[in-house]
């Protein structure tokens, strides 16, 4: 919130000498006037966004405590006046591209080389908060408060597929809203929650496969290997696990 990034060793606080002091910041910086809300890395380089613009760090100076912005872009807006949070970043390793999205209802997608807005995907009548990327049919999934996930052409720009989560009664939860907070794709399958209930999509035929029995709404989720991993709630604190039944620490600011 206070557009702080910092950065942590977790060689050092997974060692077995490790002390208090391993577990605190290597090193800190401002990089955001306001809220830092997405975050992706590069070999080379952090992107972070916030409101309206996307930065770059490079990693060789982050080490050296030397956090000098690389570069910085901005969306083609609609209007001037516009500065919605970008929220969501996700890498395409294919084309390097950067996609992102946010607060204008859109999804950009950004040439990382030459630092041009290639495509803008167009569709959501709201917010969009969480972006997914198939990697092997180039294509994307958004997730958004009017309570869709589309799925993109990463090449035509054009939308392939409407979900539209919250009609489907198992998912839906009228208490919590509509809205898709997080998802996550693995080749013909998606998971997704937020207002609707946290659940497992087949693409192909478009249907809820599993419903999962957890009351609050997903923050985020990912696939891992045969599992699905998912967080909820809020907090100052990165919990680390080193394995899914025991928390062994957690890392904060101070």
């Amino acid at each position: 919130n206070y557009g702080e990034i910092a950065i942590f060793s977790l060689s050092a606080a997974l060692s077995s000498e490790a002390k208090e002091e391993s577990k605190k910041p290597v090193v800190s910086f401002t990089a955001h006037d306001g809220p830092v809300y997405a975050m992706v890395s590069t070999e080379r380089q952090l992107l972070s966004s916030g409101n309206g613009e996307v930065r770059a760090w490079n990693w060789s100076d982050i080490v050296k405590k030397g956090c000098k912005e690389a570069w910085s872009r901005r969306p083609p807006y609609r209007s001037s006046l516009e500065v919605p949070e970008i929220n969501s970043l996700q890498l395409n390793p294919k084309d390097n591209s950067l996609l992102l999205a946010g607060g204008d209802c859109a999804v950009h997608a950004m040439d990382l080389e030459s630092g041009a807005f290639t495509h803008e995907f167009r569709g959501h009548s709201d917010y969009v908060h969480c972006l997914a990327l198939r990697d092997q049919s180039q294509e994307c999934l958004s997730g958004s408060e009017d309570g869709t996930v589309r799925m993109w052409d990463l090449r035509t720009g054009a939308q392939v597929q409407l979900i539209e989560v919250h009609k489907y009664e198992e998912c839906s939860r009228p208490q919590h809203g509509k809205w898709i907070r997080c998802l996550a794709t693995d080749c013909d399958w998606m998971v997704c929650g937020g207002g609707p209930a946290l659940s497992l999509w087949h693409l192909r035929s478009v249907t809820p496969t599993t419903v999962f029995p957890l009351p609050h709404c997903q923050q985020h989720v990912m696939f891992y290997q045969d599992l699905v991993l998912t967080a909820a709630g809020s907090s100052h604190k990165v919990d680390v696990f080193t394995n899914f039944s025991y928390r062994a620490f957690s890392l904060c600011f101070a």
